[in-house]
C-alpha cells in the first residue's frame, strides 16, 4: 500500500516542504488515460470522426470529476463541505463516487450527441468498454491508498488483506479485510474483455452500454455486501446501499434499453 508513491522537494516554497504525489490520483489519470486511448482507436474502427470523439472525451472528464466529487460529499461528507464548501475541490484526497461520476458523464455525454447530432447508442457502445477499463486502473488507486476496502474477518485467510499503519490511510491498520478494491479491479477488467468482444460482433446499437450498466451494475450490487468503509450511505433502514440502489436503477435501464433494442431489431 502506497498512499503517496513520491514527494516532490519544494523546499520551502508555498509553506510546504514538499509536494506529495497521491497514487490514487495517478491510478485515476492513468485509467482515464487508457480509456481516452481506447475510444480513439475504437472511433475510427466504428467509422465516426475521432476528434468529435476526444472532444466528448474532454467534456466526460469535467464531468466524471465534479458528479463523482459532488456524490461523495452529499452522501458521506455534508458536514465538512457546509463547514468550507471549498472542500468539494480536494479532490486530491481522494472521496470520488463513481456512480455520481458515470451519472454526470452519461448526462453530459447525450447532451454533446443532441448537440453535434451524433448516434448516442453507436458512440456509448465503444466509450463502454473504455469506461470499464478506466475504471479497473483506477481502482488499483483505492487500494493503494486504502479507500473503498472490505469488511473486517476475524481471522486472516488466502483471500483477505492487512494494511500496515499508514497516516495518510483510511483502511484499518493490523486488521484481515475483504480485498473489495481488487475484486471489483479484476470484475472490470473482464467486464472490458467481454464488452470489446461484444463490440466486434454486436447486433445493434446499444447493445454494449446496455450490457455494461447491466453486468457492472450487478457485479456492484453484490460486492456492496462486502464493503467496510462507513460511508456507504445507507437507505431503505439500512437495507441498502447508495450504490446498491443506484445499481438497481441502472441496472433496470440497461436491461430496458437491451430487451427494447434486441425486439425492434429481429422484429425488423
Amino acid at each position: 500500500m502506497y498512499p503517496i508513491l513520491f514527494k516532490i522537494p519544494l523546499f520551502g516554497l508555498f509553506g510546504h516542504e514538499y509536494l506529495p504525489i497521491y497514487s490514487y490520483g495517478v491510478m485515476v489519470a492513468l485509467g482515464f488515460l487508457a480509456g481516452s486511448w481506447y475510444v480513439s482507436r475504437q472511433a475510427k474502427a466504428q467509422g465516426e470522426d475521432p476528434v468529435k470523439a476526444m472532444d466528448l472525451v474532454f467534456y466526460i472528464l469535467i464531468a466524471a470529476i465534479v458528479g463523482s466529487r459532488l456524490l461523495h460529499v452529499l452522501v458521506a461528507e455534508r458536514e465538512r463541505f457546509f463547514e468550507n464548501p471549498l472542500y468539494l475541490f480536494r479532490i486530491w484526497e481522494g472521496g470520488l463516487v463513481f456512480y455520481g461520476g458515470l451519472i454526470a458523464s452519461l448526462l453530459v455525454s447525450f447532451w454533446f450527441f443532441k448537440k453535434h447530432k451524433l448516434p448516442a447508442l453507436k458512440f456509448c457502445d465503444f466509450f463502454a468498454p473504455a469506461i470499464a477499463l478506466g475504471h479497473a486502473i483506477g481502482r488499483q488507486g483505492c487500494f493503494f491508498a486504502g479507500c473503498c476496502h472490505g469488511r473486517p474477518l476475524l481471522a486472516e485467510a488466502w483471500y483477505t488483506v492487512t494494511f500496515p499503519y499508514d497516516p495518510n490511510s483510511l483502511a484499518p491498520p493490523g486488521v484481515p479485510l475483504y480485498p473489495t478494491q481488487l475484486l471489483e479491479s479484476g470484475g472490470e477488467f473482464l467486464i472490458f474483455l467481454g464488452l470489446h468482444w461484444v463490440l466486434k460482433r454486436k447486433k445493434f446499437d446499444g447493445q454494449v452500454i446496455a450490457l455494461y450498466l447491466t453486468v457492472y451494475a450487478a457485479g456492484r450490487f453484490l460486492i456492496e455486501f462486502w464493503r467496510g468503509d462507513i460511508d456507504r450511505g445507507f437507505v431503505f433502514g439500512g437495507g441498502l446501499s447508495t450504490s446498491q440502489l443506484i445499481a438497481l436503477i441502472l441496472f433496470a435501464i440497461g436491461g430496458g434499453v437491451y430487451l427494447y433494442k434486441r425486439r425492434r431489431n429481429y422484429g425488423k
